[in-house]
Protein backbone atom coordinates (compact mmCIF):
# COMPACT_ATOMS: atom_id res chain seq x y z
CA UNK A 1 0.00 0.00 0.00
CA UNK A 2 2.82 2.40 0.85
CA UNK A 3 4.62 1.66 -2.43
CA UNK A 4 1.41 2.30 -4.30
CA UNK A 5 1.08 5.76 -2.69
CA UNK A 6 4.74 6.59 -3.39
CA UNK A 7 4.30 5.50 -7.01
CA UNK A 8 1.21 7.70 -7.25
CA UNK A 9 3.19 10.70 -5.91
CA UNK A 10 5.95 10.06 -8.43
CA UNK A 11 3.38 9.76 -11.20
CA UNK A 12 1.84 13.11 -10.17
CA UNK A 13 5.26 14.75 -10.22
CA UNK A 14 5.96 13.33 -13.68
CA UNK A 15 2.62 14.69 -14.89
CA UNK A 16 3.59 18.16 -13.59
CA UNK A 17 6.94 17.96 -15.38
CA UNK A 18 5.22 16.93 -18.61
CA UNK A 19 2.90 19.94 -18.33
CA UNK A 20 5.89 22.23 -17.83
CA UNK A 21 7.67 20.73 -20.84
CA UNK A 22 4.54 21.18 -22.98
CA UNK A 23 4.21 24.83 -21.90
CA UNK A 24 7.84 25.50 -22.82
CA UNK A 25 7.44 23.67 -26.16
CA UNK A 26 4.28 25.63 -27.07
CA UNK A 27 5.92 28.93 -26.14
CA UNK A 28 8.98 28.17 -28.28
CA UNK A 29 6.78 27.24 -31.27
CA UNK A 30 4.76 30.47 -30.97
CA UNK A 31 7.95 32.50 -30.66
CA UNK A 32 9.34 30.80 -33.76
CA UNK A 33 6.26 31.89 -35.74
CA UNK A 34 6.86 35.53 -34.76
CA UNK A 35 10.56 35.29 -35.64
CA UNK A 36 9.71 33.79 -39.06
CA UNK A 37 7.22 36.58 -39.75
CA UNK A 38 9.77 39.23 -38.82
CA UNK A 39 12.59 37.69 -40.84
CA UNK A 40 10.40 37.10 -43.92
CA UNK A 41 8.02 40.06 -44.25
CA UNK A 42 5.59 40.04 -47.18
CA UNK A 43 6.88 41.59 -50.40
CA UNK A 44 5.91 45.20 -50.93
CA UNK A 45 4.16 46.05 -54.21
CA UNK A 46 5.87 49.16 -55.62
CA UNK A 47 4.94 50.90 -58.86
CA UNK A 48 7.52 52.12 -61.38
CA UNK A 49 6.88 55.72 -60.37
CA UNK A 50 7.52 54.90 -56.72
CA UNK A 51 10.75 53.10 -57.59
CA UNK A 52 11.89 56.09 -59.63
CA UNK A 53 10.99 58.55 -56.88
CA UNK A 54 12.96 56.46 -54.36
CA UNK A 55 16.01 56.39 -56.66
CA UNK A 56 15.80 60.13 -57.37
CA UNK A 57 15.42 60.91 -53.65
CA UNK A 58 18.31 58.60 -52.79
CA UNK A 59 20.56 60.18 -55.43
CA UNK A 60 19.35 63.76 -54.77
CA UNK A 61 20.18 63.42 -51.10
CA UNK A 62 23.64 61.99 -51.60
CA UNK A 63 27.10 63.55 -51.52
CA UNK A 64 27.69 62.28 -55.04
CA UNK A 65 24.85 64.50 -56.30
CA UNK A 66 26.06 67.51 -54.32
CA UNK A 67 29.66 67.16 -55.55
CA UNK A 68 28.64 66.66 -59.21
CA UNK A 69 26.18 69.54 -58.95
CA UNK A 70 28.87 71.86 -57.56
CA UNK A 71 31.34 70.76 -60.26
CA UNK A 72 28.79 71.49 -63.02
CA UNK A 73 27.99 74.89 -61.50
CA UNK A 74 31.66 75.85 -61.17
CA UNK A 75 32.39 74.74 -64.76
CA UNK A 76 29.28 76.59 -66.03
CA UNK A 77 30.15 79.83 -64.24
CA UNK A 78 33.88 79.61 -65.08
CA UNK A 79 33.28 78.95 -68.77
CA UNK A 80 30.62 81.65 -69.19
CA UNK A 81 32.65 84.20 -67.22
CA UNK A 82 35.98 83.59 -68.97
CA UNK A 83 34.69 83.02 -72.51
CA UNK A 84 34.12 85.96 -74.73
CA UNK A 85 30.67 87.43 -75.16
CA UNK A 86 30.16 85.55 -78.43
CA UNK A 87 31.35 82.13 -77.06
CA UNK A 88 29.40 82.35 -73.77
CA UNK A 89 26.01 80.69 -74.06
CA UNK A 90 24.82 82.17 -70.70
CA UNK A 91 26.48 85.51 -69.94
CA UNK A 92 26.95 87.05 -66.49
CA UNK A 93 23.57 87.22 -64.80
CA UNK A 94 23.37 83.48 -65.69
CA UNK A 95 19.66 83.57 -66.48
CA UNK A 96 19.67 80.15 -68.15
CA UNK A 97 21.47 78.62 -65.16
CA UNK A 98 18.91 80.15 -62.76
CA UNK A 99 16.09 78.77 -64.92
CA UNK A 100 17.61 75.27 -64.94
CA UNK A 101 18.23 75.38 -61.17
CA UNK A 102 14.63 76.45 -60.56
CA UNK A 103 13.32 73.65 -62.78
CA UNK A 104 15.49 71.07 -61.03
CA UNK A 105 14.28 72.28 -57.61
CA UNK A 106 10.65 72.39 -58.78
CA UNK A 107 10.81 68.80 -60.08
CA UNK A 108 13.01 67.34 -57.38
CA UNK A 109 10.97 68.62 -54.42
CA UNK A 110 7.72 66.75 -55.16
CA UNK A 111 9.63 63.59 -56.10
CA UNK A 112 11.47 63.68 -52.78
CA UNK A 113 8.16 64.33 -51.00
CA UNK A 114 6.64 61.22 -52.65
CA UNK A 115 9.58 59.15 -51.47
CA UNK A 116 9.32 60.60 -47.96
CA UNK A 117 5.60 59.81 -47.88
CA UNK A 118 6.36 56.20 -48.81
CA UNK A 119 9.06 56.05 -46.14
CA UNK A 120 6.61 57.50 -43.62
CA UNK A 121 4.11 54.77 -44.54
CA UNK A 122 6.82 52.13 -44.05
CA UNK A 123 7.69 53.64 -40.65
CA UNK A 124 4.02 53.64 -39.67
CA UNK A 125 3.70 49.97 -40.65
CA UNK A 126 6.88 49.16 -38.71
CA UNK A 127 5.43 50.96 -35.69
CA UNK A 128 2.20 48.97 -35.97
CA UNK A 129 4.23 45.77 -36.26
CA UNK A 130 6.24 46.69 -33.16
CA UNK A 131 3.01 47.44 -31.29
CA UNK A 132 1.54 44.06 -32.26
CA UNK A 133 4.74 42.28 -31.21
CA UNK A 134 4.72 44.08 -27.86
CA UNK A 135 1.03 43.27 -27.41
CA UNK A 136 1.65 39.61 -28.22
CA UNK A 137 4.59 39.53 -25.80
CA UNK A 138 2.41 41.03 -23.07
CA UNK A 139 -0.29 38.45 -23.74
CA UNK A 140 2.29 35.66 -23.65
CA UNK A 141 3.62 36.92 -20.34
CA UNK A 142 0.09 36.97 -18.93
CA UNK A 143 -0.52 33.43 -20.18
CA UNK A 144 2.76 32.29 -18.64
CA UNK A 145 1.78 33.89 -15.33
CA UNK A 146 -1.55 32.08 -15.42
CA UNK A 147 0.14 28.79 -16.28
CA UNK A 148 2.69 29.26 -13.52
CA UNK A 149 -0.09 30.04 -11.05
CA UNK A 150 -1.94 26.90 -12.13
CA UNK A 151 1.20 24.80 -11.83
CA UNK A 152 1.99 26.27 -8.43
CA UNK A 153 -1.53 25.51 -7.23
CA UNK A 154 -1.17 21.91 -8.42
CA UNK A 155 2.28 21.68 -6.86
CA UNK A 156 1.01 23.00 -3.53
CA UNK A 157 -1.90 20.54 -3.65
CA UNK A 158 0.53 17.70 -4.36
CA UNK A 159 2.80 18.81 -1.52
CA UNK A 160 -0.18 19.02 0.82
CA UNK A 161 -1.35 15.54 -0.22
CA UNK A 162 2.18 14.20 0.19
CA UNK A 163 2.46 15.72 3.66
CA UNK A 164 -0.90 14.36 4.73
CA UNK A 165 0.13 10.87 3.54
CA UNK A 166 3.45 11.27 5.34
CA UNK A 167 1.60 12.18 8.54
CA UNK A 168 -0.55 9.08 8.19
CA UNK A 169 2.58 6.98 7.64
CA UNK A 170 4.25 8.63 10.65
CA UNK A 171 1.21 7.89 12.78
CA UNK A 172 1.29 4.25 11.64
CA UNK A 173 5.01 4.08 12.43
CA UNK A 174 4.42 5.68 15.84
CA UNK A 175 1.64 3.19 16.59
CA UNK A 176 3.90 0.28 15.61
CA UNK A 177 6.71 1.71 17.75
CA UNK A 178 4.33 2.17 20.68
CA UNK A 179 3.15 -1.43 20.30
CA UNK A 180 6.76 -2.60 20.22
CA UNK A 181 7.71 -0.58 23.29
CA UNK A 182 4.53 -1.55 25.19
CA UNK A 183 4.99 -5.23 24.50
CA UNK A 184 7.06 -6.85 27.28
Amino acid sequence: MENKEINQLMSDENAHLKKLHQIVKDTIEEEQLIVNNLLNPPEEMISKGQKISDKVARFGGSWVFIIWFLIVLVVWITYNSSAGSKAAFDPYPFILMNLILSCIAALQAPIIMMSQNRQEEKDRMRGENDYLINLKAEMEIRKLHLKMDLLLEEQIKTIYDTQSKQFILLEEICEKLNKLTDAP
